[in-house]
């Protein structure tokens, strides 16, 4: 491990050590993304697939399926609301210290175009102070199988001490 994967930010907590263990290879990665779903069953609507997971930095693929298409054959809004919020409160889970807990507040999305490809969401939080208690703001950004932007993004948390 290297200097750049350390962060000061956090120290590793379980979920960023099994992250880190299972990307070494696909078997390990899908697993892990199996546990993942049983950890949030809303999560195994959509089946995305953790693609990067480190503090301040978290990447996540859904791939386009007919079963969670509205009927314009685009991606649903929802879907790709709930890609956000699972991309949210995964790098929030490995940036925070570990003597802190977080919960979903709210969500600010804007969709700027159809979705019609495979998707790519990126959550980021770069903050190194934390309080007590306090609302963060986690912005995601979602990209079609192009580039595009198709969807920003802002996932509320709200960060406490734990107990």
């Amino acid at each position: 491990m290297d200097w750049l994967s350390t962060s000061h930010l956090s120290s590793e907590g379980p979920t960023l050590r099994a992250w880190r263990k299972a990307s070494a290879s696909r078997w390990r990665q899908w697993l892990f993304t199996r546990r993942l779903w049983r950890r949030s069953p809303y999560v195994r609507t959509i089946r995305p697939q953790l693609i990067e997971l480190k503090p301040t930095v978290c990447r996540v693929a859904l791939a386009a399926q007919r079963r969670i298409a509205n009927h314009q054959g685009a991606i649903h809004g929802l879907a790709i609301a709930n890609l956000c919020e699972l991309a949210a409160e995964m790098v929030t889970e490995v940036t925070i210290p570990g003597t802190l807990r977080f919960g979903p507040r709210g969500m600010t999305i804007e969709y700027l175009r159809p979705a019609r490809s495979a998707l790519a969401a990126t959550a980021r939080l770069d903050k190194s102070e934390w309080c007590e208690a306090e609302l963060v703001a986690v912005p995601v950004s979602v990209t079609d199988a192009g580039g595009a932007e198709v969807v920003r993004a802002v996932v509320s948390m709200h960060v406490t001490t734990a107990g």
